[in-house]
């Protein structure tokens, strides 16, 4: 189960496998301006600091350029990581929209760490 940590406030959010960051981040109760949500506008970039990601569509050369490929900006409407991932959005803050939501995020890293500490194969109870 990766991980987005949240630069430079440090929120961490909890992303099933598979899952795009933005869609990860609306599930857990955050928002920040996005536009179209199916990678064709561009408005959702953010730049990825640490992790690495790949797209499960494919992105046009003209919402992301061959430069912004290589240099960590990452369409977050598509982007799904394949490793624990830190972005920072661009010119703005997340903004906690639903608080119930955090909650269930919570809970997801509370069962994160504990099959983490439990021996290999073992699944916690909840």
């Amino acid at each position: 189960m990766p991980t987005v940590t949240i630069h430079p406030t440090g929120e961490v959010i909890h992303l099933e496998t598979g899952e795009t960051v933005l869609s990860g981040l609306y599930r857990a109760g955050y928002s920040y301006t996005v536009g179209c949500r199916r990678g064709g506008c561009a408005i959702c970039k953010v730049d990825c600091l640490a992790g690495e990601f790949a797209y499960d569509h494919p992105i046009a050369d003209t919402v992301l350029s061959e430069d912004e490929r290589t240099d960590g900006t990452c369409l977050s409407c598509r982007a799904v990581p394949t490793t624990d991932v830190t972005i920072e959005l661009r010119g703005e803050d997340v903004r906690l929209v639903n608080p119930f939501l955090r909650q269930i995020n919570e809970k997801a890293r509370l069962r994160a760490q504990a099959l983490a500490a439990s021996p290999a194969g073992a699944v916690p109870k909840e």
